[in-house]
């Protein structure tokens, strides 16, 4: 397992503390370049679950994202993506209106929502890395 840098576990935990969507990152991660804003991870569960109850065959698995998974006896980690053996240190970055670059391009266009384990990111830069939509 490695280390997650402490720089970006600082930014992600400043996203949870003040509850911000604002801040823009971009990241490397094994296969992926994935670009686009943090969210806190509750907002981020929020809008997952609003888009799967939109859908007639996907709406089953919204209680996923609304549950906490201590309801679930699950000790591993907590619903805010910290584990017990991190204290109050985040573990994942939550992306939203993201985009995973491939080439000169951004997919998809509409923008997703990512969850990104912060030990899997090699790089990182602060804003979003222009894209054509063409």
């Amino acid at each position: 397992m490695t280390h997650p840098d402490d720089l970006l576990v600082e930014i992600a935990a400043m996203v949870e503390s003040r509850h911000s969507s604002q801040m823009s990152l971009t990241v490397v991660v094994p296969g992926a370049v994935i670009t686009g804003r943090l969210a806190p991870e509750s907002l981020w569960k929020e809008r997952v679950a609003e888009v799967l109850l939109d859908s007639e065959h996907l709406g089953q698995f919204a209680p996923a994202f609304t549950r906490r998974r201590a309801d679930h006896g699950d000790d591993h980690q907590d619903s805010d993506g910290r584990g017990p053996d991190h204290g109050d240190r985040p573990t994942h970055l939550h992306f939203h209106v993201a985009r995973i670059l491939q080439g000169s391009f951004g997919i998809p266009d509409t923008g997703g929502m990512y969850r990104v384990a912060l030990e899997d990111v090699s790089a990182w830069t602060i804003g979003d890395i222009g894209y054509s939509d063409q």
